[in-house]
């Protein structure tokens, strides 16, 4: 998928996790991926570096899909589908 797609991308869930240090966003995206059904797709807003690498690892490790990040101005939108 190209970014501009991700970027265009329909969300079901947005988790606003940029207040949060490292591991508040993953805290906030387990959290959220419970109240959504297979097949929707999250967003997680998050300044925090880390958040570009835990969670794709999570989804990995949970068997959800990792789409994409997109860096915005000073935070990044990271997209997951859930399985």
């Amino acid at each position: 998928m190209i970014l501009e797609d991700i970027k265009n991308i329909s969300v079901t869930k947005s988790v606003d996790a940029r207040g949060t240090a490292c591991p508040g966003p993953l805290l906030e995206a387990k959290k959220a991926i419970g109240t959504i059904k297979p097949g929707d797709i999250m967003e997680v807003l998050s300044a925090d570096e880390g958040t570009k690498v835990d969670i794709p690892k999570w989804c990995t490790k949970q068997g959800h899909e990792y789409i994409g990040t997109v860096e915005e101005s000073g935070y990044f939108r990271i997209f997951l589908k859930k399985k």
